[in-house]
């Protein structure tokens, strides 16, 4: 539906959109930075894509505990999640060409990560 920065629809989007949570896309360059995550409201939280369901190669952790650290200098660190930035299978023919046990390391990559910076859940 449209690609780039977050920040012309930042805003109104966060402010006015009666949703939870906001799943948005991190893998790559064209989501721009972290700073509209300034309007969203203290009962939202933001589920940051940065693991990318594109490619096979893991995204090294110590890359997106850097990435979840700049988000937290714009909403608090309470308020972040993490997840793929997409389903694994998003492309309407064929999916997304990574085999079972690449889509596994990745989720399993999501589930340290956030083990490491939230806690054990529960």
């Amino acid at each position: 539906m449209g690609e780039g920065d977050y920040e012309p629809i930042a805003e109104r989007t966060f402010g006015s959109l009666p949703v939870d949570r906001f799943l948005l896309e991190y893998d790559d360059e064209r989501a721009g930075g972290f700073a509209p995550l300034r309007f969203v409201p203290s009962d939202k939280v933001v589920v940051l894509g940065l693991v990318s369901s594109k490619t096979a190669a893991p995204e090294p952790a110590h890359e997106l505990r850097r990435r979840i650290d700049e988000a937290a200098k714009h909403l608090d660190l309470g308020q972040l999640a993490l997840s793929p930035q997409c389903g694994f299978a998003s492309v309407a023919e064929g999916g997304n060409q990574l085999t079972p046990g690449e889509q596994f390391a990745k989720l399993r990559l999501v589930a340290d990560t956030a083990r490491a910076i939230w806690g054990q859940a529960g």
